[in-house]
């Protein structure tokens, strides 16, 4: 992909500007060309692969989710082209919007990309083309979205036909319906859930503020703006912690290959003014998340996107990944709507958080803490509260980061009796420099664990019970990756190899982890001291004078923090 020189006068961490964005965008415009359809209804990006929803389907995929690029950039030559497509999608060459079908996912592109071009697309239109356009678009409102992020599909496309009159009441009732039901996933300090259970990710950044803010930002609905608006102010503040040093989101939940659709929710921030983050931080986070990926392989040899996070990969695709899924990316592009003179393109870079100092946050609703260090840009996410319906690599492990994935061996783990299942997670809490939960394990097993974090250094403490005496129990910590160092260090009741066994009740396993991009860290061991007393508190001793006193049992973990005295 060819990309303008980099500008290291107004953005001095990235060295893109708006320029680089839009040659961004008009490359990977240009790039999926080739595959469309004669008519230009469908986009069928080479691959072997074929989502479950079937190769129709997934062209419809194809030309939705590069509409919306095309939207964002408003290139009138290249909505040229949709607007063919989409006359001759919408004579019979698109499947019909169903209960639960993948087609409710794509409207709902489609439906944004007209309300925002309505100048240059929608109003040129045939009025034969747009009657048949909105009927299509129309059975989205009475169709059944699974319970989670799709509840919101229909409140898109309703909020357009609804704007051009087609079928205002239902396309009301579907806004207000979907509204509502969102309201049920909402926990508090800019976080929802995606559905039922504690399903957190991205998906509440993309999908959860996004649909929302932006509707209520169309409508000119002051009500309804400082409503989601503020969510989302509120949001933005822990969201911007979970971006590297070198512009790496987190490595985290599903759909991770949508990439710098990361990027979404910062942008919105900006174009609706609902963000406690500066111009110059907004544009960095933002804009160091697309190179992160333009620079680690993301655009293959033919400029497309590939399945995958850098290049290829499996690992991070769902049964739902079609040969366009990547193409929700378009969604970073939303910072395209704000003119080139706005501050968010004019302000200098400023660093983000991983890059002023070191933290350690907890978030209360997800029960995260997030732990990231200024010397290597490192974030780290000890997850305590956030798993998916099924035991997923991506939502079950006991920590993630920005630079790590994770591993088939579990990684991040204490596999019980040599199963490593953690599921029904109970959040046990989150607060200054700690957070803990309990969960289900191998052999009918309850795993208590609490994480202590400070620098770059963590003790992980687990306490075992409901286990037969003699059960074996192993940890794990951090996955290799390359430039970084993984550490896991054995102090209660484990060996060398990070493995011990129970004893009669409960049993407790403490170790030392790390993982620094430093190139000479300093002995794990010389950083913190840890030790049982006869009462089990497990008492931590940080070299720098501070502390914590830690009691886990039975009903749950009691954390002490001892600042400057241990």
């Amino acid at each position: 992909m060819q990309l303008p020189p980099a500008d290291r006068t107004t953005s001095p961490f990235t060295g893109y500007t708006r320029a680089h964005w839009e040659a961004a965008a008009d490359a990977l415009l240009g790039a999926v060309e080739p595959y469309a359809t004669e008519d230009r209804a469908l986009y069928h990006l080479p691959s072997d692969r074929t989502s479950w929803s079937g190769r129709l389907s997934d062209g419809l995929e194809g030309y939705a989710r590069t509409l919306l690029l095309a939207a964002f950039r408003r290139d009138e030559k290249a909505l040229d082209r949709y607007a063919a497509g989409l006359a001759a999608g919408v004579s019979g060459v698109w499947p019909r919007i169903e209960d639960r079908g993948q087609p409710l996912v794509e409207a709902a592109s489609i439906a944004l990309a007209l309300r925002l071009t309505r100048d240059l697309l929608w109003d040129r239109l045939d009025d034969a083309v747009r009657q048949r356009a909105a009927a299509w678009l129309a059975d989205a409102l009475t169709a059944e979205p699974w319970p989670c992020n799709w509840e919101l599909f229909p409140v898109t496309v309703g909020g357009f036909l609804a704007e051009i009159g087609h079928e205002p009441d239902a396309s009301r009732a579907a806004i207000d319906r979907g509204l509502q039901r969102i309201e049920q996933w909402y926990v508090g300090d800019g976080w929802y859930t995606d559905g039922d259970g504690r399903k957190y990710d991205y998906y509440n950044g993309w999908a959860m503020h996004l649909y929302p803010v932006l509707h209520a930002w169309l409508e000119r609905d002051e009500r309804l703006l400082e409503l989601y608006g503020g969510r989302l102010d509120r949001h933005l503040a822990d969201y911007a912690r979970l971006f590297g040093g070198d512009g790496a989101p987190m490595h985290q939940g599903r759909s991770l290959t949508y990439r710098f659709a990361t990027t979404a929710p910062l942008w919105l921030g900006a174009l609706t003014g609902c963000t406690p983050l500066s111009p110059g931080e907004t544009r960095r986070l933002a804009s160091g998340a697309l190179r992160y990926f333009l620079d680690r392989g993301a655009v293959d040899e033919r400029g497309l996107l590939s399945l995958g996070w850098h290049g290829p990969d499996e690992s991070v695709l769902q049964g739902y990944s079609g040969p366009a899924s990547p193409y929700w990316a378009s969604k970073g592009f939303l910072g395209l709507l704000l003119p080139p003179d706005h501050e968010v393109w004019t302000a200098p870079e400023e660093p983000g958080p991983a890059e002023r100092a070191d933290a350690v946050t907890p978030l209360g609703p997800p029960n995260w803490l997030l732990q990231s260090t200024r010397s290597d840009g490192v974030v780290r996410l000890h997850n305590h509260g956030s798993e998916d319906v099924r035991y997923d690599p991506y939502y079950t492990r006991l920590a993630y980061s920005t630079v790590t994935a994770p591993a088939p061996s579990h990684d991040n783990s204490v596999i019980v009796d040599g199963d490593p299942s953690r599921t029904g997670i109970e959040p046990l809490g989150a607060g200054e420099g700690w957070v803990a939960s309990r969960h289900a394990a191998g052999g009918g097993a309850r795993v208590t664990s609490v994480v202590l974090a400070r620098g770059a250094v963590e003790v992980r403490a687990h306490l075992v019970s409901g286990a037969q005496p003699g059960t074996p129990v192993r940890v794990t910590g951090w996955s290799e990756a390359d430039g970084v160092r993984a550490e896991l260090l054995p102090v209660v009741g484990l060996v060398d190899d990070l493995t011990g066994v129970t004893t009669t009740g409960p049993t407790l396993f403490a170790a030392l982890a790390r993982l620094t991009a430093e190139p000479n860290p300093a002995p794990l061991g010389d950083l913190v001291s840890v030790r049982v007393e006869e009462t089990g508190e497990l008492v931590v001793r940080w070299s720098d004078g501070g502390g914590a006193r830690v009691r886990v049992d039975g009903p749950g973990v009691e954390v002490t923090v001892v600042p400057g005295t241990g």
